[in-house]
């Protein structure tokens, strides 16, 4: 990295831009391609802030060398993805997992470290590439750089579920997650050569050393001074930072000054993150109880997502060449602060739409027993009409190999009473489990016609996962089945007995049944997302068809669909737009010429506060409906909201270049004046000498004229 701290002397641009920043730019696009394809393996990752001036050199070096850290990182994390390391048995499963599990730490250890330490420095620096009279320019690449995060968020969040979705291995074929691992390691690792390849165009400044730590010593010192002088006697300074004067120059102090003034202002911002990081979380969950069927393609919950880089993609160039200009030929002062403002809004407007798709797909969800209320349904495994009475209420009918269809609730033990046919059957004190959904199946015992008995079995307490349909099998055949369908098993069903659940995407499947007396049968059926099935296989299967088969419904598919959770995305996007976008900015323009990371790293520990408020205020609420948490969530952001807009009044927007070089210029003067003082002291001082020199001459001449007289007289008395 030679050159440092010198300006290219000439800078090669494009359209008004410098060349400098498009590979900043697509350094950035590799990386978060990286990162989210990392995150999207669900990798937990923690976050570090390494600002950059540490002794390790410039920006650019910093970000070269923390680059390597994150890239080694994800090469690890590749690494410890691979089971055939420790896999000595050759069955598909990693034998020594401590050994992956700590491997993987160890890369998001890196990755952290890594990712923490460059995301205040790059935009800063690309903000850096940028001279006093391209204003309009750096506003525009902090747009195009928002541009290239959510580009590569995209991209990453499509194409790394196909590539773990292939099979590898050397022993045993398993989901690729070193693949899917590998190819943004490998990412990275284009991103650092990219950056790399542009060193010689960059503008770097030299280090000044551990601004961090001056900075913090300073305000230490102001603190420490402020309260040794507390006393009413000392004479008030305009700012409480002026107490430091006495140790630090008064261009730091100025600058802490314009940092502090800007952190104050951020206090109320994590608030705006924690509502937009649910978009990952609430809002998937959200949609995990809708339908996804777009006609033409099916979204699954996790994918909806990806509606926000795609509207960001969109919205940013709208923004900031339609909208923006129409405000301003409006002659509206649309300051930044005041965008911030709106972007609070918005996201806050985003919420109360998500409440109101919520309380309609409240509506469809089945009602789930709590307390130690129950229920049960029953399925009737007797060929023939069965009547049943539970608990003293209504007589149902259930016609053979069929159910009740809605679930019983009992809060206490109840009697049950079956007919079916010349057979009857009362069971007393039926006892069901506190806060479950059951399934009860009613047949004859197979030694005697008359014996009716009934077998229990617990039903799922939630709706499936992801868009998922849970589907079991109940065997009324007289011998044990093993059902396939797809990937999946379903191991032999013992005569009527119930199997396990398994989850099922959306779509036609089709069933393969087969006995132990290798007879063979197939079937298919049609599931919709977030269904619960249960199917009941009757007792008269006949060869090559699967006759009669029936489904059970447990839990409706979802019927509220996806496509009216694009407004809230919309009008969250609409403002992280208004908010993040210009946020960057603002902190940037605002920030000392060699505290521009600081306030960046500042700006993203915003970010981190946000996703601890949510878990705070979601364990603290304990709120029972989902659409209430929305609301409250969205009320707390106006709140904060006015807060922040009242702050914003107050605040008085800096030019730190001029700040600067006002305080350069009367450094400038303070040492010129200083200069003249000591030419004048040195003028005294040789003046001075002359005069004493000259006292010291007619001092010497008198003092030889008095001893001259004194000889003479003395002469004189001895004559006499």
């Amino acid at each position: 990295m030679a050159d440092e701290g010198k300006k290219p002397k000439k800078r090669a641009t494009i359209f008004g831009y410098p060349i400098s920043i498009f590979f900043i730019v697509v350094n950035e696009f590799c990386e978060r391609f990286s990162y989210y394809g990392m995150r999207g393996q669900r990798a937990p990752t923690a976050s570090v802030l390494v600002q950059e001036d540490m002794h390790w050199g410039t920006v650019a070096q910093t970000i070269v060398y923390l680059s390597i850290v994150y890239t080694a990182g994800q090469v690890v994390m590749a690494v410890s993805a691979i089971h055939d390391i420790t896999d000595h048995n050759k069955d598909g499963v990693p034998d020594n997992m401590t050994f992956h599990v700590a491997l993987s730490m160890v890369g998001l250890f890196l990755i952290a470290l890594g990712t923490g330490g460059i995301k205040p420095c790059v935009a800063a620096f690309g903000g850096d590439q940028f001279e006093d009279h391209q204003e309009k320019q750096r506003g525009t690449f902090f747009s195009i750089f928002y541009l290239s995060i959510n580009a590569g968020s995209l991209l990453s969040t499509i194409i790394t579920p196909f590539l773990r979705a292939q099979e590898c291995g050397i022993h045993t074929k398993r989901e690729c997650y070193p693949l899917a691992f590998g190819v943004p390691a490998a990412l990275m690792v284009v991103a650092l050569l990219v950056f790399i390849v542009g060193n010689r165009m960059y503008i770097k400044t030299d280090p000044k050393g551990n601004i961090m730590l001056e900075v913090c010593k300073c305000i230490w010192f102001a603190i420490k001074n402020r309260f040794r002088h507390r006393s009413s006697t000392f004479p008030k300074r305009e700012h409480w930072m002026d107490w430091a004067d006495e140790k630090y120059d008064k261009l730091l102090i100025a600058q802490v000054k314009m940092v502090v003034k800007v952190l104050f202002l951020y206090i109320p911002l994590p608030m705006f993150w924690a509502l937009f990081d649910q978009q990952g979380s609430r809002w998937t969950l959200q949609a995990t109880t809708m339908d996804g069927d777009f006609g033409f393609m099916t979204i699954m919950p996790d994918q909806m997502q990806t509606v926000n880089p795609i509207l960001i993609l969109a919205l940013v160039p709208i923004v900031d060449s339609c909208i923006y200009p129409l405000i301003a030929k409006c002659k509206l002062n649309f300051t930044p602060l005041k965008r911030m403002t709106v972007g609070m809004m918005l996201a806050a407007l985003a919420f109360v739409i998500a409440a109101v798709v919520q309380i309609e797909i409240d509506t469809t969800l089945p009602k789930f027993p709590s307390g130690e209320a129950a229920q049960v349904k029953y399925i009737n495994m007797i060929d023939g009409l069965t009547d049943i009475n539970a608990g003293g209420g209504e007589t149902i009918s259930i016609g053979s190999f069929k159910s009740t269809g809605e679930y019983l609730t009992f809060d206490k033990p109840f009697d049950l009473y079956v007919s079916s046919g010349n057979s009857t059957a009362t069971i007393t004190g039926v006892e069901l489990q506190d806060g479950q959904r059951q399934t009860s199946i009613i047949f004859k015992m197979e030694d005697t016609a008359a014996n009716i008995t009934t077998n229990t079995f617990l039903d799922l307490s939630a709706k499936p996962e992801q868009g998922n349909n849970a589907i079991r099998f109940v065997n009324g055949y007289h011998g044990d089945l093993n059902v396939t369908v797809g990937e999946e098993t379903f191991p032999y069903i013992e005569y009527m007995n119930m199997s396990e659940y398994k989850l099922l995407p959306k779509g036609l499947a089709e069933f393969r049944i087969q006995s132990r007396v290798g007879e063979v049968c197939t079937f298919t059926q049609e599931f919709g997302m977030g269904s619960s099935y249960t199917m009941v296989i009757p007792s008269n299967l006949l060869e090559g068809i699967c006759k009669g088969i029936g489904a059970v419904k447990d839990i409706d598919p979802n019927t509220v669909h996806m496509a009216w959770q694009i407004p809230q995305y919309f009008f969250m996007t609409a403002g992280e737009v208004v908010f993040s976008v210009t946020g960057l900015e603002f902190s940037y323009s605002q920030a000392p010429s060699n505290m521009k990371s600081v306030l960046q790293a500042g700006w993203l520990f915003t970010v981190a506060v946000g996703n601890i408020i949510v878990l705070v205020i979601a364990e603290g609420a304990q709120l029972p409906d989902q659409w209430a948490e929305y609301i409250l969530f969205a009320s707390l952001l106006v709140a904060v909201c006015f807060i922040f807009s009242f702050m914003a009044y107050f605040y008085t927007y800096v030019d730190p270049t001029e700040i600067e070089a006002r305080f350069a210029n009367m450094e400038s003067e303070e040492r010129k004046k200083s200069m003249e003082v000591e030419m004048m002291q040195r003028k005294d001082s040789v003046k001075s000498d002359g005069e004493e020199k000259k006292s010291r001459r007619e001092s010497s001449s008198s003092s030889s004229d008095e001893e001259q007289t004194k000889q003479d007289e003395d002469d004189k008395q001895t004559k006499i």
